[in-house]
């Protein structure tokens, strides 16, 4: 009985493959289509008869797809007449630049959920059917979304360097829906963010920006065993067991960090792993470094005036300088700004004032965007109220 053709193969060359056939020449939804046919081809074809070289396997019969595809499509014999002036793909090296294909997948003609569902497709090689569950939204709809977004880039080329930063936000969304459903969203993040930091360092290019992000993916992702409890409440990073925090990934993400910090080239995802780097090293929570946490959103807040950074250093403020002056800080943010109230809250608890605070709770856990943190605020809320009962 033949060996089942390995996926996780299939889904690491698929990428390239796609690079390949936009390289030279194919426009980028047809290309994609012509990639997926010869995926199933390799699944059908494979377990019987594995060919020696996969990648070229792969590009060789995409190639071919995507021709009679050209030739299906009346519309398209312009094109096609174009394809054929082309010889037929040879030999394909190694390491050929996938770099225009995180470009063209964050394209600014896209929108952001656009953009994340083109680049789980293309460049993470996921089906529709996987991106759809982990989004929680039907199949049908998922479709159409990827269909409107490699229609809105079908005819762009790249001819020059694109917006990297661009690709950087994009993965760095994807890293933010978490997980759910049978793909593991914060997993395939990391994993397409290594493969966008291996290709630059191939490339020669020096992107510090990249590893920043990495590093502050991986530096989030050590604390992740310990952000719920057995009965999948959600725990605080006060409240955490730091011995369940995986050393590896910190490790790994600090090595990271330290690396293109010293490049003297700071930018906003450097500047947020250097903040996690340093909740990571403390052993306890009374041992985090908050002055230096507080410095380094200083920094961020340079680099982008952003709300929500402006709120976090209200609480890292609160910290490093005792809860009047977080409020303070706090004052200067918004009231429209998410998880504010959650803020106020927490800090309103630390200057000594229970009543506000379980009110304020209260009010977050009405406010707050997922059933977990409901559940955490109400659970804060009602915890204050029978302490002032009793």
């Amino acid at each position: 009985m033949s060996d089942p053709v390995d996926e996780g193969l299939l889904r690491e060359l698929s990428p390239a493959v796609l690079a390949v056939l936009v390289g030279r020449g194919a426009d980028f939804a047809t290309a994609e289509d012509a990639v997926q046919e010869a995926l199933l081809t390799a699944v059908q074809t494979w377990p019987a008869d594995p060919p020696r070289d996969p990648k070229g396997w792969l590009v060789t019969v995409a190639w071919r797809k995507f021709l009679d595809l050209a030739r299906a499509d009346s519309a398209r014999r312009g094109r096609e007449e174009r394809v054929h002036l082309e010889p037929e793909p040879g030999p394909v090296a190694a390491g050929d630049d996938s770099l225009a294909l995180y470009l063209r997948c964050a394209h600014p003609v896209l929108t952001p959920a656009s953009a994340v569902a083109l680049t789980l497709r293309a460049v993470g090689g996921l089906s529709t059917r996987q991106i759809a569950a982990a989004y929680l939204v039907p199949e049908a709809t998922m479709a159409q979304r990827i269909s409107r977004a490699k229609r809105s880039v079908s005819g762009v080329r790249f001819d020059q360097p694109g917006d990297l930063s661009t690709v950087l936000t994009t993965l760095y969304l994807v890293f933010n829906e978490g997980y759910s459903g049978d793909v593991d969203l914060v997993a395939e993040a990391i994993r397409l963010t290594r493969q966008l930091a291996a290709l630059v360092r191939e490339g020669g290019r020096d992107e510090p920006e990249v590893a920043g992000l990495l590093a502050l993916m991986l530096l989030h992702h050590a604390r992740r065993d310990a952000r719920t409890d057995d009965r999948g409440r959600l725990v605080p990073l006060a409240d955490q067991d730091r011995s369940r925090w995986r050393s590896d990934l910190v490790a790994e993400g600090v090595d990271l960090l330290q690396d293109a910090l010293a490049r003297d080239r700071l930018g906003p995802y450097q500047a947020q792993a250097a903040i996690a780097a340093l909740h990571a090293d403390a052993p306890s929570p009374a041992e985090t470094d908050w002055v230096q946490i507080v410095e380094w959103y200083d920094e961020l807040l340079k680099l982008t005036d952003s709300p929500v950074v402006r709120l976090n250093r209200a609480v890292a403020i609160g910290e490093a300088d005792g809860p009047r002056a977080g409020l303070a800080a706090l004052a200067q943010v918004e009231a429209s700004v998410p998880r504010r109230t959650a803020v106020a809250a927490h800090l309103h608890e630390a200057d000594g004032d229970p009543a506000t605070a379980a009110g304020l709770y209260a009010e977050a856990a009405r406010q707050a965007p997922n059933l977990p943190e409901r559940d955490h605020l109400t659970r804060q809320a009602a915890r204050l109220h029978q302490a002032l009962g009793d």
